[in-house]
């Protein structure tokens, strides 16, 4: 959530801080602004809604300069507005502050400042910061952000411009995510890698309690305290077409047709070359630790929780190993039972999930060895964890997930035949049996992408409804509860995913005259059963759509309205085909509902605060 951009250099500041800002539209957020260092001094332009509202602020008065920091808020204090928008300042305006985070002390802090004389404008933690830095200032503005954030705690990535020091910018991470982006005769401050792609590729990731400090020709690192650090430099791969639409209408379905290479890039050099094993060079978790686990937690936030619900039956129908899946919000609130002989598995696409990486420290401290399942290798929670399996999905922009979802399944289905091999309980002709259906898979995904009009056709059919149902056993039952939140976060249709057997213990009092129901019955192991469930909801009037095989398709019409048909694969693999219908069927019921896909109401990318 919120983003932040920083400039210092040679060019038109509002012009990168405006493009910057762009790139990290995914992120949410509710309003926008920049602070840039003109001839007249700091001067601010900030405006609630979109860029768009910004960019004609400042058309009419346009802020030139050399130095400058940007920033799209999210709003978690003081509800959305111009003056709640960063960048905030002193009373004074001699210095400004764009910060990602949460200051948890900041009402002790305010009544002190306000107890100074020290004026507030705004509602938000922020203007807290502002006003420190103001008053710690003594003619060296590292100094006096050193001594500001002595004060605070909670979780914070900012950028400090100051009018006394117009050729310097600060920054600083503790707790959210902050790189540097690194160029010729200029440098840069961003939240994300892909708002400084068009001007460099070379970046240093900041560490927790650490501050950069930039100049148009140099940047200095070091820690909060004072102490100064070489850090290597990263050169990033991606270029700046990957994080645009490439041709596509939004985002989001552009990343549900990139499913197929991410899935080739996440086996790619984990499967040996006979296609026989899988292999992960450079894992700590060694064999003989592997074959000392009793029990393994999945803890994870949202759609990556889904992902830990298929992948902790995976893990159980593989290795024969105990799995309990927990909702990282809740987890270390919970004492969780965790001895040194449990693996924890924490997923989170960015890797900054605040609740994710809390429970990762959680677990750690009680002896767990935990891996985490990350897209973003230097993310906080791919350092803290003991391992890290990366999904190399690539830059995901669209705030609905997809393709991060689905690759981190295919780090699931590698890890778990990895611990079935080492543990013994898959034979090696089992284990090549699985891989080869893995490998089948990104070709299966391409054949569903390039027939999608019955889906197009059924998302206008329930475009009009307010309620609806999906329904699943066993594995299906995990997929269709991410089924639903897709739905949910982009169509804003409220829709509830129900184990189909549960349905007699209540459910069925919600099902009246032409409601739609969408059942997934992929599992052969209880496709009778799940026939029956939707039986019981077509007797009360539910207008029935099945997701099945093929070859159930003409059994199923029996039974239901209208059928969809998927590729066949083994029931274990089957989520990560069947979920694409449920990802198309979202996007294209948000289209036919005129909401704005990539970025739907009330929602952020990347979840960095608890």
């Amino acid at each position: 959530m919120c983003g932040i951009v920083g400039y210092i250099g040679k060019r038109d500041t509002q012009t990168v801080l405006i493009e910057g800002l762009k790139k990290l539209e995914y992120r949410g957020y509710d309003s926008a602004g920049v602070a840039v260092y003109t001839q007249e001094g700091l001067q601010i332009s900030k405006s609630l809604g979109r860029l768009a509202n910004l960019e004609s602020k400042l058309e009419g008065a346009p802020l030139q300069g050399n130095a400058g920091i940007g920033h799209t808020r999210w709003a978690t204090h003081g509800k959305p507005s111009d003056v709640n928008s960063h960048p905030h300042t002193d009373h004074t305006q001699k210095f400004s502050v764009v910060h990602n985070g949460i200051i948890e002390n900041y009402l002790d802090l305010k009544e002190e400042l306000i107890g100074q004389g020290y004026v507030f404008v705004s509602e938000t933690d922020t203007e807290v910061i502002s006003h420190l830095v103001a008053r710690e200032y003594d003619g060296d503005i590292v100094k006096a952000v050193q001594k500001a954030i002595s004060y605070m705690r909670g979780a914070f990535a900012l950028g400090v411009l100051t009018e006394y020091e117009p050729n310097k910018l600060v920054a600083v991470r503790q707790a959210s995510p902050l790189i540097i982006g690194i160029g010729e005769g200029e440098n840069f401050i961003a939240s994300d890698i892909p708002a400084i792609l068009n001007y460099t590729r070379n970046v240093y990731i900041l560490n927790d309690g650490e501050i950069a400090v930039l100049t148009k020709d140099a940047v200095e690192l070091m820690t909060i305290e004072g102490n100064f650090i070489s850090r290597e430099m990263i050169s990033v791969d991606w270029d700046a077409v990957t994080a645009e639409k490439g041709g596509f209408d939004h985002f989001m379905l552009k990343e549900i047709h990139e499913q197929p290479k991410a899935y080739r890039d996440t086996m790619r050099g984990r499967i040996d070359e006979a296609g026989q094993s899988v292999v992960f060079p450079g894992l700590n978790l060694t064999e003989e630790k592997i074959r000392s686990l009793n029990n393994v937690h999945i803890v994870a936030c949202g759609t990556a929780y889904h992902a830990g619900l298929v992948g902790g039956t995976v893990i159980e129908q593989l290795v024969r190993i105990p799995v309990a899946n927990d909702v990282a919000s809740e987890y270390r609130y919970s004492s969780p039972l965790v001895t040194p002989e449990t693996l924890v598995i924490v997923v989170s696409q960015s890797g900054e999930t605040a609740d994710t990486l809390a429970a990762l420290r959680e677990a750690k401290s009680k002896g767990a060895h935990v891996l985490a399942i990350t897209n973003v290798v230097g993310s906080s929670i791919a350092r803290d964890a003991d391992d890290v399996i990366a999904t190399l999905a690539g830059p995901e922009i669209a705030v609905a997930s997809t393709k991060a979802y689905t690759s981190q399944l295919i780090a699931f289905y590698l890890f778990g035949l990895y611990l079935a091999q080492v543990r013994g309980t898959k034979n090696s002709d089992e284990v090549a049996h699985v891989i080869a259906a893995l490998q089948s898979l990104p070709e299966q995904v391409e054949s569903m992408l390039a027939n999608v009009d019955a889906i197009k056709a059924y998302a206008e059919e329930i475009a009009s409804h307010q309620n609806l149902f999906f329904i699943g056993r066993g594995m299906d039952y995990a997929v269709v509860q991410e089924g639903s939140l897709k739905l949910k976060e982009i169509s804003y249709i409220h829709s509830e995913a129900y184990a189909a057997g549960e349905l007699k213990h209540g459910t069925l009092a919600l099902i009246e005259e032409g409601i739609p129901v969408i059942a997934l019955a992929t599992q052969e192991a209880v496709l009778e059963k799940t026939v029956s469930n939707i039986k019981e909801v077509k007797a009360r009037g539910a207008a029935v759509m099945a997701i099945t095989h093929e070859e159930h398709v003409t059994d199923l019409l029996r039974s239901v309205d209208q059928a969809l048909s998927i590729p066949k694969t083994l029931p274990l693999l089957t989520p990560a085909l069947s979920v694409v219908p449920l990802q198309l069927l979202a996007y294209y019921t948000s289209l036919a509902r005129g909401n704005d896909v990539d970025k739907p109401r009330n929602l952020a990318k990347s979840v960095t605060v608890e």
